[in-house]
């Protein structure tokens, strides 16, 4: 079955202090049981203490990253095996911001993904295109050599235990953001190609939107019909928009 998700992302952001007070809020602005899911993603220092604040509530937390590597000579690395210490659910894998800034190219990010997913943890692969490559008219060519160079290496069989995040990096902290129907047209590409492979797993794979999602666009983008929920950036730092966010999904 489809999973209903919020994912934050907080980025290289937060202090002890900072990060108390937002948990102590999402954690009550979300209380009772939810069939949605929520998580926090948060960076490697803090997981100590988000995982000792949320661990009796029911939202989860996961990382922003991880090696490939299990362990070695890989100094400033962080493994899967690490990332289970603090019982981390979720780690996002892909990230624009990783491909961009740190040159993670699509077999890196494969081999991450295959780390996480060895370790039972389950990556949020990102997935999206530049501006540059939208307006040449290739997504789609770029989102398909994404998800294949996964697939070479994990198989189709791997996507059960995967949740996929569409992130248009022209969307990403420019407050720019896609129309839903542009949104909902590449989700609804992404989860036919799956489904080219296997139609069940396409049916139930989670696939998330990332590009400024906001708390008054939320709603209408998680009405379209391929949009699971959202991994979501600075909103997520803000507790009253992170909160309206997952509310969100209930729409």
């Amino acid at each position: 079955m489809r999973i209903r998700m919020v994912a934050g992302n907080w980025k290289m952001h937060g202090s002890l202090a900072e990060n108390k007070r937002l948990l102590d809020a999402i954690a009550a602005g979300l209380t009772g049981a939810h069939e949605e899911h929520f998580v926090v993603c948060v960076p490697y220092p803090y997981l100590f203490s988000v995982q000792d604040a949320l661990k009796s509530g029911n939202v989860a937390w996961g990382a922003q990253n991880l090696s490939q590597y299990e362990k070695g000579a890989y100094t400033g690395e962080v493994s899967a095996s690490m990332l289970n210490d603090f019982a981390c659910r979720y780690v996002i894998v892909g990230h624009s911001e990783r491909r961009t800034l740190f040159n993670e190219n699509n077999a890196v990010v494969a081999e991450k993904y295959v780390a996480a997913q060895r370790a039972g943890i389950t990556p949020i692969l990102c997935i999206g295109e530049t501006l540059q490559q939208r307006e040449d008219g290739i997504t789609e060519k770029v989102i398909t050599e994404q998800i294949a160079a996964v697939m070479q290496l994990a198989g189709i069989e791997s996507f059960k235990n995967a949740i996929i995040a569409y992130e248009p990096v022209w969307a990403i902290g420019t407050g720019k953001t896609a129309t839903p129907q542009q949104a909902q047209d590449i989700q609804a590409f992404i989860r036919a190609g799956i489904a080219q492979q296997n139609s069940s797993i396409a049916d139930d794979l989670t696939i998330l939107y990332g590009g400024s999602v906001k708390a008054n666009n939320a709603v209408e983008l998680f009405a379209m019909q391929d949009i699971d929920g959202g991994l979501i950036g600075g909103a997520s730092l803000v507790a009253e928009e992170f909160i309206a966010i997952c509310r969100a999904l209930r729409h």
